[in-house]
């Protein structure tokens, strides 16, 4: 009889099945760990308290000058052996019965298979878009100037990028992609990251503008990236959710949601956020469509991972590729078994062609789309703006090594000098610093340094007998730093050119948190998982309040600072143009600006070049007040020296000082 039951009647339930005890290795990795984390902070403590004063007493050194990178983990460090040995029993019925569950693997894994809603899954997805969009209007409500009470938010863009983006979507909303250039005297207009040949266009890929225009049409533009984070937020607990449970994906849209770089970028005007739109849209299809296999999933994936490459494709590349080679060990497989005529009878071995099928689509039509984007504004469909931009006016700016000898070889008479010179030569010693910086500073700026390092070390150690999914998310860091390993500059805040790989920290530092709290469960080591958690908070606290006197600043609000820095100047500027009692409309204001700040540049108009005032730059070897006064006989002419902070009116003869 036995024999005619079904092989199920003699397993029980997989939940029900008994789990391998820990191994009795554990309690040795974990003192080895404490130990080399007790060593690596203690070096920095032990140097920290040596440069304090040394007058002090120890303990009011230790404590005086705190490093927000190092010293709150130091002190929950010395925490752990008491978290280790105390092991009290603590029980929450309402968490163990009714959230526990809903955030397991599971659970999810039962919602999948009966094809029924998690209407707890969507709540949360919700909750944490929401708190990423309040996040970012908390950011842009910091005061930045008490005198004139005056908010982060109230401030114009600061870089020069986000003034080229707005172009782009102002041109967008005219329903072209660029504008005649000034007849008589274009070089007048050259404005940084604005192509001017004949043709006024942003040099940048048209995603970002796509994604500002409708927001600058109603006149709040911050609020696209303001809602480009709570999206992204959105599909980073969708995707850690489809990896491994509800509880993966809350935290992991939680750090995103709460991260101080994501703050930041939210408020700047940059590619970066629509870009990453994409490509956690990207994610999180990608993902489910190797557990469906369907082409619509394929498709909307390759739909996230078009609008990434249309924002920056160097980043979407480099955030793809990983999934790409496995896609393409798919085929390698498919085609053995194939020659080999073995069956494929289950789901996992379906055919790959309808996924590359839906891949490939979208990709097609972005790239086609970018094909005639290109050759409206260069003339070839094969020139991007952004290359001929480079040629012309930055060639020391070019991608690869010794990117200066090179570009030296090209000069021509239309380069921005200050600016081009900015540019280092890249060689192998500068990439390798290169690298190091982008490394830091996204660990810094995403959650923290002490955690996410701590956490991609336990994640390498606990995930390395495992062909999980997961190595695709690791692999998609690593392939996003070596795409840009050939560029000379490090980026803003010395890492926006890796700024993607944020968010898949954050679902790395998920992941870990979940094998400790699991392998601590097995322990019976509670207290480590609230020693855990204490760091987290920790961490978020660093990042985003000041709790004197241990810290008074949080890391937030000193780059607030440094960004309000460079938009108090452009502030104070435009208030200066637009209500200085003695500048007449329409107005054009000659631009000396000052050599010893090149990233300040006050050339900005908006398309089509007929505002009430206009800006250009002072270049009297090419024209000569009297000459523009002509060309322009309906405006009158002003000169403003950055330097000086100084503002003249040409009179017809001679500058005559404001």
């Amino acid at each position: 009889m036995d024999s005619k039951q079904p092989p199920s009647a003699h397993q029980p339930h997989r939940s029900e099945q008994k789990r391998p005890g820990p191994s009795p290795w554990l309690p040795l990795m974990h003192l080895l760990i404490v130990l080399s984390l007790f060593c690596f902070l203690g070096y920095f403590e032990w140097q920290r308290i040596e440069t304090d004063n040394q007058n002090l007493p120890l303990l009011t050194r230790f404590f005086l000058y705190v490093n927000i990178d190092t010293t709150p983990y130091f002190l929950l460090l010395l925490l752990s052996p008491f978290c280790w040995w105390i092991r009290p029993s603590i029980h929450f019925r309402f968490f163990s019965r009714m959230i526990r569950p809903r955030l397991s693997q599971e659970w999810v894994r039962g919602r999948q298979t009966d094809k029924r809603i998690d209407l707890f899954a969507i709540a949360l997805s919700l909750l944490l878009a929401a708190t990423s969009f309040a996040m970012s209007f908390w950011t842009a409500a910091h005061t930045v100037n008490q005198e004139l009470h005056l908010t982060l938010g109230d401030l114009p863009p600061a870089y020069h990028d986000e003034y080229s983006y707005l172009f782009q979507a102002r041109t967008f909303l005219q329903g072209q992609t660029w504008f005649p250039s000034q007849p008589e005297a274009p070089e007048l207009f050259d404005q940084v990251h604005v192509l001017n040949e004949g043709k006024m266009a942003s040099r940048y890929f048209p995603g970002t503008g796509l994604w500002l225009a409708p927001f600058v049409t109603w006149g709040y533009p911050y609020l696209a990236h303001w809602l480009a984070g709570a999206v992204i937020t959105f599909f980073i607990f969708w995707s850690g959710r489809e990896l491994s449970g509800n509880g993966v994906g809350v935290l992991a849209g939680l750090i995103v949601a709460l991260s101080p770089g994501m703050a930041i970028f939210s408020n700047l005007l940059l590619a970066h956020h629509p870009t990453l739109v994409g490509l956690s849209f990207f994610l999180y299809f990608f993902l489910r469509m190797q557990r469906t296999r369907s082409f619509r999933d394929a498709l909307l994936a390759g739909a996230g991972l078009t609008f990434g490459m249309l924002c920056r494709p160097m980043t979407a590349a480099g955030f793809a590729l990983p999934f790409g080679i496995w896609l393409g060990v798919e085929c390698a497989r498919r085609a053995l078994r194939k020659k080999n005529h073995q069956p494929s009878g289950s789901s996992t071995e379906k055919s790959v062609v309808p996924l590359i099928t839906g891949l490939a689509i979208p990709l097609a039509c972005g790239l086609i789309g970018l094909f005639f984007y290109n050759q409206s504004i260069t003339g070839s469909g094969w020139k991007m703006p952004y290359q001929l931009y480079t040629d012309i006016y930055t060639p020391r700016h070019v991608y690869g090594f010794d990117n200066v000898v090179r570009g030296e070889q090209k000069l021509g008479p239309k380069v921005l000098k200050n600016y081009d010179k900015w540019a280092e030569n890249l060689t192998p010693a500068l990439a390798a610093r290169n690298v190091q910086n982008r490394l830091l500073a996204s660990l810094q700026w995403t959650l923290g340094l002490v955690p996410l390092t701590l956490a991609g070390l336990l994640f390498v150690i606990t995930e390395c007998r495992r062909g999980s999914r997961w190595w695709l998310i690791f692999a998609s860091i690593i392939t996003l730093h070596v795409v840009h390993i050939p560029y000379w500059y490090d980026g803003i805040m010395h890492w926006h050119y890796v700024f993607e790989t944020g968010p898949l920290w954050a679902l790395l530092f998920a992941r870990v948190t979940q094998t400790l709290f699991r392998i601590w469960s097995e322990l019976e080591r509670p207290l480590m998982s609230w020693l855990w958690s204490a760091m987290i908070l920790t961490a978020s606290a660093t990042n985003l309040i000041a709790i004197p006197p241990l810290w008074t600043v949080s890391k937030l609000e000193i780059v607030i600072n440094n960004v309000a820095f460079s938009r108090l100047k452009h502030f104070q500027f435009q208030q200066m143009i637009q209500h200085h009692p003695q500048i007449r409309q329409p107005a054009l204001i000659l631009i000396t600006h000052d050599p010893s700040d090149r990233h300040i540049d006050y050339v900005i108009n908006d398309p089509p070049l007929n505002a009430p005032i206009l800006t250009g730059r002072y270049r009297p070897d090419q024209h000569n007040p009297a000459q523009l006064q002509t060309l322009f006989p309906d405006r009158t002419l002003y000169l403003f020296d950055a330097a000086g902070n100084r503002l003249s009116r040409w009179n017809g003869s001679s500058w005559e000082p404001l």
